[in-house]
């Protein structure tokens, strides 16, 4: 990418596309074109069509979708599906119909089965059965990856995909019902120290582990991978590292500095037992994430104390 190149980021104000919309401004890329989904339904393919037939944009970020937690993956399954599927057939097909020079989608790790051997590798897709509650979001997930895979091999098209593990950072959803386990659990500690409560409440036993990349290690690592990456892989993005929802809760008990109990509500379901990305393929091709959690969560926590406000969004 030159730095006047024309650059469409779906999804920019969502907190995975406004992190590579800042990347790509600190490098110095000018030319960066954005819709808001009032501006630009992506579920509608002759808006979609219309849109690249007027800007042609150079490179595409597919960061737009329709996300949730458990409780709004598990909800509004034909929503997840249906939504996300839409978003991903009509702009990829757009940017093939319209020779978009290099497209990034972004998958999700929920794509893999919810037994797979740890960590997982990316060769380990379809190969087992899917985590229900997000099988749907999941299913959307999948078909994107694939429709990059055979545009590239029936077109040539320089389609990439990558897949993130779970994200945290600025513009995150904070959402009881429908955020993550790390946005909800910095809004609950925000909460109990605020009102002096004298307990936590947490779903689930704490013993599953999971995996946390701050959303601009994310940014830096797409940045990294349209500038260098055009293979037909798919790659996980992420740490390599995980800990247990109860290490996690603990983790930011201390960053909050609340003094009470935490109380964990097993009959709450739990998710995956354990989701762990490999990341070896990223490391050998020079990328490696730089923000520790320790660090990224005091980012965080200083972000939602300053601003207050983002819980009302």
């Amino acid at each position: 990418m030159e730095n006047n190149s024309k650059i469409y980021v779906a999804g920019h104000r969502g907190m995975v596309g406004s992190a590579i919309v800042r990347k790509l401004t600190a490098e110095g890329f000018t030319n960066i074109v954005t819709r808001t989904s009032s501006q630009l339904d992506l579920r509608d393919q002759n808006a979609v069509n219309e849109f690249f037939e007027q800007e042609k944009p150079h490179y595409v970020f597919l960061a737009a979708a329709k996300v949730g937690g458990i409780v709004a993956n598990n909800t509004y399954r034909a929503d997840f599906l249906y939504e996300n599927l839409m978003i991903e057939c009509n702009v990829i097909h757009a940017a093939h119909a319209h020779d978009v020079r290099k497209l990034l989608f972004l998958g999700s790790s929920c794509i893999y089965p919810k037994m797979c051997p740890q960590p997982i590798k990316e060769e380990y897709l379809l190969t087992g059965p899917l985590e229900i509650t997000n099988e749907p979001y999941a299913i959307a997930k999948i078909a994107g990856l694939k429709l990059c895979e055979n545009y590239r091999s029936q077109y040539d098209r320089n389609f990439i995909s990558v897949m993130p593990t779970n994200l945290y950072g600025p513009n995150d959803n904070y959402d009881l019902k429908n955020s993550h386990v790390l946005p909800a659990l910095i809004r609950k500690f925000f909460e109990a120290v605020r009102d002096h409560k004298e307990t936590v409440e947490i779903w689930g036993s704490g013993k599953p582990m999971r995996e946390f990349l701050h959303v601009d290690d994310l940014a830096d690592a797409c940045f990294f991978l349209m500038q260098t990456y055009s293979g037909a892989d798919s790659l996980n993005i992420g740490t390599g590292t995980d800990l247990s929802i109860l290490d996690l809760a603990y983790l930011i008990k201390d960053v909050s500095g609340y003094e009470g109990e935490l109380v964990f509500d097993a009959s709450k379901p739990d998710g995956t037992p354990r989701k762990l990305l490999d990341v070896q393929r990223l490391h050998d091709l020079g990328w490696k994430h730089k923000i520790s959690l320790d660090e990224g969560i005091r980012m965080v926590w200083q972000e939602v104390t300053l601003n207050q406000e983002i819980f009302a969004q």
